[in-house]
């Protein structure tokens, strides 16, 4: 594979730090580099991606779609030579799992009235 369609990208996480930087064909898809992600977490954080699915990359102020491929996520401008694109990671619990976890008071609620009446 030549050189020129190899691409260095950096995660950056909710604390600041990063994962990567990795190299990636230009023909991978934003699946592929969740994946990685997942499996590439770090140990010991509070915020933890189960899924591909819970995670979300931003690059350029633009959410990225799973199907695209990193060439089409490139910024054709600013780009310095030799340097990584940096890519935001966002983690969101799915809502569906975000329900259960809460707990929810479904006894029954008395209504306590303490009224004088004169």
């Amino acid at each position: 594979m030549p050189e020129e369609d190899l691409v260095d990208i950096k995660f950056r996480i909710y604390d600041g730090s990063d994962i990567g930087p990795f190299r990636y064909s230009a023909t991978s898809t934003v699946d592929m580099l969740k994946q990685r992600i997942v499996s590439d977490w770090p140990k010991g954080k509070t915020i933890v991606p189960k899924s591909v699915n819970e995670v979300k990359l931003i690059s350029s102020g633009r959410i990225l779609e799973n199907n695209k491929t990193v060439g089409l996520c490139k910024v054709p401008f600013g780009e310095v030579p030799g340097g990584a694109i940096i890519m935001h990671v966002v983690v969101q619990p799915s809502l569906a799992k975000a329900k259960t976890e809460k707990k929810i008071d479904d006894s029954p609620r008395k209504t306590v009235c303490s009224c004088s009446i004169l």
